[in-house]
């Protein structure tokens, strides 16, 4: 039996998201202000449709919002997509964000999720970080039976809270653990 070297998986990992930036995600680098619309209306989309989120925004520090995520895979897997963070309603920074992944998979989806920071040191280490990566540790409010989100008073004290909403397509999961976020300029 041959075995697999690491410099194949890791050709193989940067490969996939490679392949996952090239899949049109919709924003199509018209710059920040389309980011900016597309934030806007994802924001305005996940307060319709699950209102707890509102708290949630009003107490955070601040909030990154990823409109659009494209996640692809046929055991190899990426996704990638670009968003905003936002602090205080306004926009601060951009970010993309990438993921890799190798394992039984194979399909294609489509997200959005925004991350809570819901103190100021967790949205500092964010800011201050060369490429922040989403960790094991990160807290998620879960849609409860397909009509609300679920905030309790573990979630509410979390440094980071993670919603992730809006999934369409063929593959299983969307989750944010494991997406290295960096700060771009549109």
């Amino acid at each position: 039996m041959k075995t697999i070297s690491r410099r194949f998986m890791i050709a193989c990992a940067f490969s996939a998201t490679i392949f996952a930036a090239a899949c049109d995600n919709g924003i199509g680098g018209n710059g920040a202000d389309t980011i900016d619309a597309r934030v806007d209306s994802t924001m305005n989309y996940l307060f319709n449709t699950q209102p707890e989120t509102q708290a949630l925004n009003d107490k955070a520090a601040g909030v990154l919002v990823m409109p659009l995520i494209t996640k692809a895979g046929f055991g190899l897997g990426g996704s990638y997509g670009r968003g905003a963070l936002r602090v205080g309603g306004v926009t601060v920074d951009y970010y993309s964000a990438a993921q890799a992944s190798f394992g039984l998979q194979i399909g294609a989806q489509q997200y959005a999720h925004a991350l809570f920071f819901m103190t100021e040191e967790a949205l500092q280490d964010f800011r201050s970080s060369p490429g922040w990566a989403a960790g094991a540790d990160l807290e998620y409010a879960l849609n409860d039976r397909g009509e609300n989100i679920s905030t309790d008073t573990t979630t509410t004290l979390a440094p980071v809270v993670a919603v992730v909403f809006g999934q369409a397509g063929l593959i299983a999961g969307a989750t944010v653990e494991g997406t290295k976020y960096s700060r771009i300029i549109p």
